[in-house]
């Protein structure tokens, strides 16, 4: 079967591990280029010797602290310089925070939470704009929650993080929709096999839901040449998805 993003250079954050580290490798085996964001150096390394077995150019790793905000205009200054463009950005890099009541939440949590989930995906809009419109067709994909519809209690920052995110990114959707070739999506992965949903729910049997990989496919349509969807939620686990995965 033909790569479905051959030639397509690809930015992922969160890449490390879980939904960001599962959306890398299925990318690179739809043929992209890939550059790949994480805190972690060790987890990175470990995406990369995942990847290594599809062949293809070796990824670009960047370890980076993305609430360290001059680092992302940094990042998008030096991939400029080296590449000129960027075809496909996905943020996914996300936090849970504490969960409890919003009155007793560390202040430094709070900020942390809302500048990871919220902010860093508004330095990254701003910084990889101009080069996703020196791309013939450009993709942003940025991954949302269910928690934004009905916000269960105690998960106050993530939810409130969220829903801002999934604004912002359709007041961003609004604005490039007839001035460029850009299209701009939000995914919800649902509750999928991660350490994010362990944390959520600690001893909860995890083996029920979907692992990262399974919920790839609309990370791929979305990022496509011909993906026509623009400023849309996409849920993951709907099963036109989940059946083309599997």
């Amino acid at each position: 079967m033909p790569q479905r993003l051959s030639g397509k250079l690809a930015l992922v954050t969160g890449a490390s591990r879980g939904i960001g580290a599962a959306v890398a490798k299925r990318y690179a085996q739809e043929g992209a280029q890939l550059i790949l964001v994480a805190r972690s150096t060790k987890g990175l390394e470990a995406t990369d010797d995942a990847i290594r077995q599809f062949g293809g150019e070796e990824p670009l790793l960047v370890p980076c602290d993305l609430i360290d905000y001059p680092k992302i205009d940094e990042m998008a200054k030096a991939i400029n310089d080296k590449y000129g463009k960027l075809d496909i950005l996905v943020g996914n890099a996300g936090m849970l925070g504490s969960l409890m009541p919003l009155q007793q939440f560390p202040v430094k949590m709070w900020h942390e939470t809302i500048g990871l989930n919220l902010n860093t995906n508004w330095h990254l809009i701003r910084a990889f704009d101009p080069l996703l419109r020196l791309s013939d067709n450009g993709r942003a994909v940025f991954v949302t929650t269910g928690a934004t519809h009905t916000p269960p209690a105690y998960w106050g920052a993530y939810a409130t993080s969220k829903a801002a995110l999934e604004a912002m990114v359709r007041v961003y959707a609004e604005e490039v929709k007839n001035t460029t070739n850009l299209k701009v999506n939000l995914i919800n992965p649902g509750a999928t096999n991660t350490d994010m949903l362990d944390k959520a729910f600690p001893g909860k049997d995890l083996t029920e839901h979907p692992s990262p990989e399974d919920i790839t496919e609309a990370f791929v349509q979305l990022a496509e040449t011909n993906c026509s969807l623009h400023g849309g939620i996409i849920e993951a686990q709907a099963p036109e998805y989940m059946a083309i995965r599997s």
